[in-house]
């Protein structure tokens, strides 16, 4: 296949703009006149559109909200669905979260791996086909999103202004083919309590974590209290028992407590350390029963914390396909006189997010904690292993890695597969490879990021040949 060698051959270049896609910051911010989403996904969103329109493709800009790059004039379409936004970077990185350094051979940044890595190498892969001069029966088209992290906004807009493609993939997840996606909500646990009272230890403010979809790395609270040297005596004595990574500060009349974790993707939380469930943990030794907020860290902690399934709180959801139910306390804040917990589930297959809050609702019928329902519900995608387009990807995997043991999987992840009626997630990540994807030091290495621009380019000459 010609079109392989001139992978090799834009090697630089693919790599050069990757870098240059990845010191974007494009987290969502406030919008504005034209960016929805804010600045940094607009900028992300037009660099890779220009990118396209410099290699010769047909560009559209949707309000700043999505934008696609097409190849070729048949008039069936193959969609390739990826984002150019990326989740907050959190603390801690060893290179500049959007420096995009190379390092022992990797691209470091904040969505190196997701997801602008592999949108950049299936911008190349369409430049690979188009200059090898392949005519395709389909009409190819990159679609590319500017809020797949945080509320899909880009695809509703997009896909009201454009018509779908008839079938197509997403490099956002992992190999060898995605045939199916749990479903995915996110809400709110809210515990009311009076703000000031005589207690010993006052909670001014308690917070955690940087999005709902995320392992929360980092939570801290913040305390009035009368006796400092009683909470240090306490500190030392919890430090000796469990060693959780937790820090005290002595901040004129405030205690600061600050908790660390590792960050993960809310769809694996037991892959990271959640910083909320270290914080409840050692609130739970100083907070006595006449504090307001002593049933909310009774609660938590009996309840949510290290469960990863919502097996403690009616929700221990599971089924054949999709296994359990993920649930991940991903935000915590202080807010009006009322603790809000912000929940990410990712619900199993042959569930429903009505099984998932009747049993949350059963279960907290005996607290003060009262649940919110969110206003999404992503429902469950699923294919079938002997689908067309299932069996083509799994063709093409097998031949360009040489794994012929690998079989078609399901995620509690949720990609742009589940916006159209006939797609499915592919890549960019391998069996058994370390996923670094919302976590410190995100990166792709170089040789990676090539392997997949090539199984890009044979997927789509074999989907639209």
């Amino acid at each position: 296949m010609e079109f392989l060698k001139l992978i090799d051959e834009n090697r630089n270049e693919i790599i050069r703009t990757t870098q240059e896609a990845i010191r974007i910051k494009s987290v969502e911010e406030k919008p504005l006149p034209g960016m929805p989403f804010g600045e940094g996904p607009y900028r992300a969103l037009e660099f890779v559109l220009n990118i396209g329109e410099s290699m010769g493709f047909s560009t559209k800009n949707f309000e700043g909200y999505a934008g696609h790059i097409d190849f070729g004039e048949g008039e069936e379409i193959l969609g390739i669905l990826a984002h150019v936004d990326v989740v907050p970077e959190g603390e801690g990185w060893l290179y500049p979260p959007y420096g995009g350094e190379i390092h022992n051979d990797k691209i470091y940044g904040r969505g190196a791996i997701d997801d602008k890595g592999p949108a950049i190498a299936t911008l190349y892969a369409m430049k690979a086909l188009k200059e090898a001069g392949i005519n395709l029966k389909k009409k190819v088209r990159l679609i590319l999103g500017a809020n797949e992290e945080t509320g899909w906004g880009c695809m509703d807009y997009y896909f009201k202004h454009e018509k779908a493609p008839d079938m197509g993939f997403t490099p956002d997840s992992d190999f060898p083919v995605i045939h199916g996606e749990k479903g995915i909500i996110n809400f709110d646990l809210i515990y009311k309590f009076d703000e000031k009272t005589n207690n010993d230890i006052y909670i001014k403010d308690i917070k955690g974590g940087n999005a709902p979809n995320m392992v929360p790395d980092n939570a801290e609270a913040i305390l009035e209290c009368k006796d400092f040297e009683k909470i240090d005596d306490i500190y030392i004595d919890y430090k000796n028992k469990k060693d959780y990574p937790i820090s005290i500060f002595k901040e004129d009349e405030h205690i600061r407590i600050v908790a660390k974790g590792k960050s993960a993707h809310g769809s694996t939380p037991e892959k990271g350390l959640n910083a909320i469930s270290y914080l409840m943990d050692f609130l739970n030794y100083i907070i006595d029963k006449e504090n307001p907020l002593y049933e909310f860290i009774k609660f938590y902690n009996e309840r949510i914390a290290f469960k990863h399934n919502g097996e403690g709180i009616g929700a221990g959801l599971e089924d054949d396909i999709s296994g359990k139910l993920n649930f991940n306390p991903g935000l915590l804040k202080l807010e009006n006189g009322s603790i809000v917990l912000t929940i990410n589930v990712r619900y199993p297959i042959k569930s429903s997010s009505k099984e998932v809050y009747e049993g949350i609702r059963e279960n907290l019928k005996d607290s003060k904690v009262e649940l919110v329902e969110g206003i999404s519900d992503s429902k469950p995608l699923y294919v079938p292993s002997d689908d067309f387009l299932v069996e083509k990807l799994m063709n093409v995997y097998r031949e360009q890695t040489g794994d012929y043991t690998s079989m078609p999987i399901t995620i509690g992840g949720g990609t742009y597969a589940r916006a159209i009626k006939n797609a499915v997630a592919f890549g960019p990540m391998f069996p058994g490879q370390i996923d670094v994807a919302h976590q410190k030091n995100e990166y792709i290495s170089i040789d990676h990021l090539m392997q997949i621009t090539k199984i890009y380019a044979h997927a789509i000459y074999e989907l639209a040949k």
